[in-house]
């Protein structure tokens, strides 16, 4: 069906150039148009009642990030950023569905604030939440972002980097903060944990909070997510640390099997 003519005031618009807004709108529009085949320029452009120039200014932007690929004598198709934010997506929201019911267990027998979480970039990305029974005011909220060296959840999320890795991130969250541990402290602690198989905020991100955490893994081993029991200092001597890290890391093994996570022999 082709598309009504444009108006006078629509062509003075566009000459204008469209806001921030009225681009994004108009790039996920374009998208929309591609999800079921291949289009060309021309096509595009007649169903979104662009001119073919604006049309191919917003298809160059999305092909430059990824959203788009484009096939000559074919025309437009998704690219594959779609399909990377789409398995991100899942991902996301399966560890979320899986880990619910074990969290839940978790907070329920520790009487602690539990989280889940996921890396998000170059911060610690909250997804679930279970309040604890104990009356203390944990600040954390789900869609938090946190930084990765000096939270429990963070720090299990990187057992796996390298220590260059490590390095780079700690000079970047915390370089120059009089409150941080010496990074050689810092960094025998982080070794330790990978031993362990979890981590500990130590008073590090909040004040009188300390919490236990322990890595997530999906089928092929790699860490996905983590989850953290936190309380205040007073609930969390180095012995009842100990002790909980059985637990975390029993949940966090639990929900990793059900990612389809086998646990090595001798690990």
């Amino acid at each position: 069906m082709p598309a009504p003519a444009k108006t006078a005031k629509a062509e003075s618009s566009e000459t204008k150039g469209p806001t921030g807004s009225q681009t994004l709108l108009r790039g996920l529009d374009l998208i929309d148009e591609v999800a079921d085949r291949p289009i060309a320029l021309a096509e595009l452009a007649e169903r979104l009642g662009l001119t073919r120039s604006t049309t191919h200014r917003l298809a160059s932007a999305l092909i430059d990030r990824r959203f788009l690929i484009f096939t000559p004598r074919q025309g437009y198709r998704l690219g594959p950023k779609l399909l990377e934010l789409g398995f991100l997506a899942q991902q996301q929201a399966d560890v979320v569905q899986i880990g619910r019911d074990h969290i839940e267990a978790l907070a329920a027998a520790s009487e602690d604030t539990v989280h889940l979480g996921v890396r998000d970039g170059d911060k610690a990305l909250y997804l679930d939440k279970i309040p604890g029974r104990r009356r203390v005011d944990i600040s954390s909220r789900v869609g938090d972002r946190q930084p990765m060296t000096s939270t429990g959840l963070g720090k299990a999320l990187m057992l796996d980097d390298d220590v260059r890795v490590w390095g780079q991130r700690f000079e970047e969250e915390r370089g120059g903060d009089p409150k941080a541990p010496d990074y050689a402290i810092w960094l025998e602690r982080m070794r330790g944990y990978v031993g362990l198989g979890c981590a500990y905020d130590l008073e590090e991100n909040e004040d009188q909070i300390r919490c236990v955490a322990a890595p997530i893994r999906d089928a092929s081993g790699r860490i996905v997510a983590a989850i953290s029991v936190s309380s205040a200092a007073q609930y969390m001597s180095d012995d009842r640390m100990t002790t909980l890290t059985g637990e975390v890391l029993a949940t966090a093994h639990a929900i990793s099997r059900d990612l389809g996570w086998r646990e090595k022999e001798g690990r």
